[in-house]
């Protein structure tokens, strides 16, 4: 009867403790999926960290996106006054903290004096992180999209570098004078190209071979993610806006339809936990 209730015991722990368990990101899967254009697995995105009911671009966000087990964070680069990468999408730091000014005319001393805010008011203990400081969380955990706010390429590299991070990461950008500048400092370098149209993307596998190219519903047909496809290039798309009130009003299984019905396979959010438990639910995601 004593080994019965120790048995009872260990298997109600085991069992309590494996609740306890959180999804994390499994990196080395993520950077193994995002090479392969045709697997059934959907990657997501969280838009400038997992920042709702947190602050975007922030520490805080890009550790709930690890936590949730997002495969790719993105975030804003922008440099300031002095030279400093820092993590702001706006081109001034009024709407996301408790300063005001224009990011490169401002000193980083300055621009630490603030702290992050949410826009309906809500202050965070946490200030602008450098890109170095985001780049020592996100390294081994998550892959990163770099959202390119400043032409500091040789910046970035540097950091990367520096960081150990260079293989976890990818460049965004619609200007391919940009893209080109990225290759020539670092041949080796993922970029992911912005397409406004069937013949810029067509154009961005010619002209780079890409492992992804950020598309828009404008123009999402299934000639184009066949031709994607066929060229080793994944499919990115977002839910940003009106898709993601749709998600949050409960409407997540109609967004989600009408994102992948031509076989796009990332997906950028707001909502990455809401997208998470969709895909998870369709064994769609890892």
């Amino acid at each position: 009867m004593r080994n019965f209730k120790y048995l009872v015991l260990f298997v109600g722990v085991f069992f309590m403790s494996c609740a306890s368990v959180k999804n994390t990101t499994d990196l080395p899967e993520v950077l193994r999926l995002f090479h392969d254009s045709n697997a059934n697995t959907v990657l997501v995105a969280a838009h400038r960290g997992a920042h709702n009911g947190n602050f975007e671009n922030s520490i805080a966000s890009t550790k709930k996106a690890i936590q949730l087990g997002v495969d790719i964070v993105e975030a804003d680069v922008k440099t300031t006054k002095d030279g400093y990468l820092i993590l702001m999408h706006d081109s001034s730091i009024d709407r996301t903290t408790t300063g005001k000014g224009k990011v490169e005319e401002l000193t980083f001393a300055e621009i630490r004096t603030y702290n992050l805010k949410t826009p309906n008011g809500k202050i965070s203990k946490e200030t602008i992180p450098t890109f170095e400081e985001f780049l020592n969380v996100t390294k081994g955990r998550i892959m990163v999209d770099i959202d390119m706010k400043t032409d500091n390429v040789e910046g970035i590299l540097a950091v990367l570098r520096k960081t150990g991070t260079t293989n976890e990461a990818f460049y965004f950008d619609n200007d391919y004078e940009q893209l080109d500048r990225i290759l020539e400092l670092d041949k080796t370098a993922k970029l992911m190209p912005r397409a406004y149209n069937y013949q810029m993307a067509d154009s961005a596998i010619t002209r780079y071979a890409p492992p992804a190219v950020h598309i828009d519903s404008k123009f999402y047909t299934q000639e184009l993610t066949e031709m994607l496809k066929k060229n080793n290039a994944r499919i990115w798309i977002n839910t940003l806006g009106d898709s993601d009130s749709l998600m949050r009003a409960g409407k997540g299984e109609k967004v989600l339809e009408d994102v992948l019905k031509y076989g796009a396979n990332m997906i950028q959010t707001d909502e990455p936990e809401l997208i998470l438990q969709l895909l998870r639910s369709k064994n769609l995601h890892h």
